[in-house]
């Protein structure tokens, strides 16, 4: 069974990382760079480095600070904001990321997702899906959990994978930023009925959270940005609790 990762989020929004709750009142949270390197020095598995505003605003990630941010990392790192197009992911790639995210573009024209997987790997493809329960369905948001959609997480995450996603980063609009939890049942649901790694997203308040969510979420990676920002969380600490736990981490 491979090792469970645990991931920081960076969003980064006009050049400065931020958080908020359910995608909403943004807080600043500091310098996306100096972020990165701490988290490396601190024995993080991967990072995320996430344009929000990006599709919103309908301009591309700034491949500057991409390549600012890989220059000081030594470890996985994915990027995702605004990316429509094989030249997007190309130039990105080229500036140090490992992998990307797409999200909205996808949702669009599902065909991206084939296009990506064919020209650079399925390893390095990544799909994003913001998801909402409504009337008690799972339901996909796109342009930063802005736009709702009628689409079912479910019927999308089965589509995306059939077209060569490698990764789901899944993220619980309800549970983002509650530190309540993460989204348990749903979670579980996506990770039994895709054959590719599913990453846990919104909700993380505390080392239990991440336990629940690799055991009982089946989750192959857990994500968290507000509690490691403010360094309630320690990575070795973390780490050290799953072990505890008999959860295979990496080390």
């Amino acid at each position: 069974m491979l090792a469970k990762r645990i991931i920081a989020c960076l969003d980064v929004k006009q050049g400065r990382t931020v958080k908020g709750i359910q995608f909403r009142d943004l807080v600043d949270m500091g310098d996306p760079v100096e972020q990165a390197l701490y988290y490396a020095q601190q024995g993080i598995d991967e990072l995320l480095f996430l344009d929000i505003s990006a599709t919103h605003e309908k301009r591309k990630t700034m491949a500057a600070m991409v390549n600012a941010v890989a220059r000081n990392i030594n470890i996985p790192f994915t990027v995702g904001g605004g990316i429509s197009s094989v030249e997007d992911v190309s130039i990105l790639l080229q500036n140090g990321a490992d992998k990307v995210t797409v999200n909205t573009a996808a949702v669009n024209d599902p065909r991206l997702i084939s296009d990506l997987a064919k020209q650079f790997g399925s390893q390095c493809i990544v799909l994003s899906v913001d998801t909402k329960t409504v009337e008690g369905e799972w339901l996909v948001y796109l342009n930063g959990g802005r736009q709702p959609t009628s689409l079912r997480t479910i019927d999308w995450v089965k589509q995306a994978t059939s077209l060569g996603a490698g990764e789901i980063l899944l993220t619980s609009i309800d549970h983002d930023g509650t530190r309540n939890g993460f989204a348990i049942e749903m979670t579980a649901c996506i990770a039994e009925l895709v054959n590719i790694p599913v990453i846990a997203s919104g909700g993380a308040g505390n080392m239990q959270h991440f336990a629940d969510v690799f055991r009982e979420g089946k989750a192959d990676a857990a994500l968290a940005a507000g509690i490691f920002h403010e360094r309630s969380l320690e990575i070795n600490k973390l780490k050290a609790f799953l072990n505890s736990q008999s959860i295979n981490i990496r080390p």
